[in-house]
């Protein structure tokens, strides 16, 4: 194929440059999806261990060498500030350690798979979707934050956080990973690491049933007020992403800067969206925000501005049909960021389902790669429980 030469027939604007990679993609704008293993403990590759993985794009993000983007490798991490995700065979050992039991469905529970978009070949409900999880490999960095309170008049026994400790095995077969307890008599708060299939609402019904009928048999039965809190939290923070996303056209390595200029419509950031206040429910009061990447596959550039423009509209056609909002949105001839509060029925594999099918439908071709990057984050990061942690 010549260089620039344009690919997939009659559809225009899809273009590949002589080298895969996308302009300026060994620099802090463009992710680098090359599958060779990362060399530098400063460059993120989201291929997953026990996941596969020489089926997994790699899905470095811009400016590995800045806080602001997250790093999802999956083995060797060693930076303090990056959660490890390995997915199969990782022990508990350590208070946070952040490995995920199970990076694909066949290594989830039932339990959890019930309440996904888990369709296999065959399944009627597969039919017209061009991507579902069976054959996908996500790269995730997700971390999900519990925190109950007795009813009014009552106090949890002294014993929550080592009963909780106990209760681990069993919370592991529903996909969460306990990472770190910590209870008063007034409330007990439990952060876990989880798989892409578990949504806020299955997690919040599992840590709290769980809990509190291991109290029960432990002979100190505590009931439970109906609201709990739940919050999404990373490496990141909201600002940190928010801006990452927001910066992605002006740190592009564009040849043209006309196009760099027409590239910014196509970018979107909603003050209307506010990531610090929590999405209100009867059950509670959720913070659940996502950073979702898709990547273009073999990173062909799509530089037509019509087909651009169909993504974007795409894009927040799908958050508004799903119940998800978006706060941040940028698409790039390579690939799509974005930061949004997701709908706390959905869980991340669905989410990400729901916009690598609408957004390929737009651009019309199957365009994604197989796999994409979920992590969540907060207005708060996981510091925040490492010092709760040294306080107790």
């Amino acid at each position: 194929m010549s260089r620039g030469e344009s690919v997939g027939g009659s559809r225009g604007g899809v273009s590949r440059p002589g080298d895969a990679r996308s302009p300026g993609a060994n620099s802090a704008s463009v992710p680098d999806t090359r599958s060779r293993g990362a060399n530098g403990a400063s460059v993120p590759s989201t291929r997953s261990r026990g996941a596969n993985g020489a089926s997994v794009p790699d899905t470095r993000s811009s400016g590995a060498n800045s806080a602001s983007v997250p790093d999802t490798r999956s083995s060797g991490a060693n930076s303090a500030s990056v959660p490890d995700i390995r997915s199969s065979g990782a022990d508990a050992g350590s208070a946070l350690d952040a490995r995920s039991p199970g990076a694909h469905a066949r290594g989830v529970p039932a339990t959890s798979r019930r309440r996904t978009q888990n369709f296999g070949p065959g399944n009627e409900k597969s039919q017209g979707l061009l991507y579902t999880a069976h054959n996908l490999r996500p790269a995730f960095a997700l971390h999900y934050d519990w925190t109950g309170w007795p009813t009014a008049g009552t106090t949890l026994p002294a014993q929550t956080a080592p009963v909780a400790l106990e209760t681990a095995p069993l919370w592991e077969k529903d996909g969460l990973r306990l990472l770190q307890p910590h209870a008063t008599t007034e409330k007990v708060q439990i952060l876990f690491s989880v798989t892409p299939q578990v949504s806020p609402t299955f997690f919040c019904m599992r840590v709290k049933g769980r809990l509190q009928h291991a109290l029960r048999k432990c002979g100190t039965p505590v009931d439970f007020s109906r609201k709990v809190s739940f919050r999404s939290l990373g490496e990141n923070t909201s600002d940190v992403v928010e801006n990452y996303i927001r910066g992605q056209v002006g740190k592009g390595d564009f040849a043209d800067p006309r196009f760099r200029q027409t590239m910014r419509q196509f970018t979107i950031v909603s003050d209307e969206v506010r990531l610090a206040e929590p999405s209100e429910s009867n059950s509670g009061r959720y913070w659940y925000d996502l950073h979702l990447v898709l990547v273009v596959a073999d990173r062909f550039r799509i530089t037509a501005i019509e087909q651009l423009a169909s993504i974007r509209d795409a894009a927040l056609t799908v958050a508004a049909e799903g119940g998800h909002r978006i706060a941040a949105l940028s698409v790039m001839p390579d690939h799509v960021h974005m930061a949004l509060r997701g709908n706390i029925e959905r869980s991340p594999e669905e989410i990400a389902l729901a916009f690598q099918n609408g957004l390929a439908r737009a651009a019309g071709c199957r365009v994604w790669q197989d796999g994409f990057y979920v992590g969540t984050f907060s207005e708060y990061d996981l510091d925040v429980i490492r010092r709760i942690a040294r306080q107790s």
